[in-house]
């Protein structure tokens, strides 16, 4: 059983594709998908609730697929900053004869070394890092990895990230191809992430550009 953590604000293709791709490669039949809490991010561009909606959209593409797939708001319902050490406690909890797997995308991998007790981690699951290879062989490897050893990294690369979806929102940009038909359709109907001020530029420049 994989566990994928993230903002999910919003959640995109690039997380769509990921979850997909963990699956072939490390024949997963369940994945669940926990929305964050993340003390290192802490500007969101919109509600909790929202967030969790749109994991819930996204689990329904993924379970569309074949594989089983369901939302956590756990990290949610604690009111407080979350983090990864503490959610795998609680899964091995719930689950424990489950193994688990933990899926990190690059991004998070990044603050490996900043996380709540990286150490223990190991000793709850796998982690599986999905990043680029030129990445890794130009950034050095937290000091926990460096000791432990116990990291598989799966060569992965999206151009895709929440920010970039936020940004073309607000600019008035179509998200048509960067995210999963429903929750597109969620964030036009719900008028996520619109900023009046961004758009007006946006349109103001498309004028002068035209005039």
């Amino acid at each position: 059983m994989a566990v994928f953590g993230a903002s999910f604000d919003p959640p995109h293709n690039g997380h769509l594709a990921l979850s997909l791709f963990a699956r072939e490669l490390l024949g997963l039949d369940r994945i669940i998908i926990s929305v964050s809490n993340n003390p290192f991010k802490q500007n969101r561009g919109t509600t909790d609730g929202h967030r969790l909606r749109m994991a819930e959209l996204l689990s329904r593409e993924i379970n569309g697929t074949g594989v089983s797939s369901e939302v956590s708001g756990w990290e949610l319902e604690k009111k407080q900053p979350s983090y990864t050490v503490d959610l795998m406690r609680h899964l091995h909890h719930l689950y424990p004869t489950f193994k688990l797997t933990l899926l990190v995308g690059e991004d998070s991998f990044r603050e490996f070394s900043l996380w709540k007790e990286p150490e223990v981690l190991f000793s709850l699951c796998d982690i599986v890092v999905f990043s680029r290879a030129s990445t890794r062989q130009s950034e050095p490897q937290p000091e926990a990895i460096r000791h432990k050893g116990e990291i598989k990294f799966i060569d992965f690369t999206s151009p895709l990230s929440s920010t970039l979806i936020r940004d073309s929102v607000a600019a008035g940009l179509s998200l048509s191809r960067l995210v999963p038909p429903s929750v597109y359709r969620y964030i036009t109907e719900h008028g996520l992430y619109r900023n009046p001020l961004k758009q007006a530029t946006s349109t103001q420049a498309l004028k002068r550009r035209e005039s």
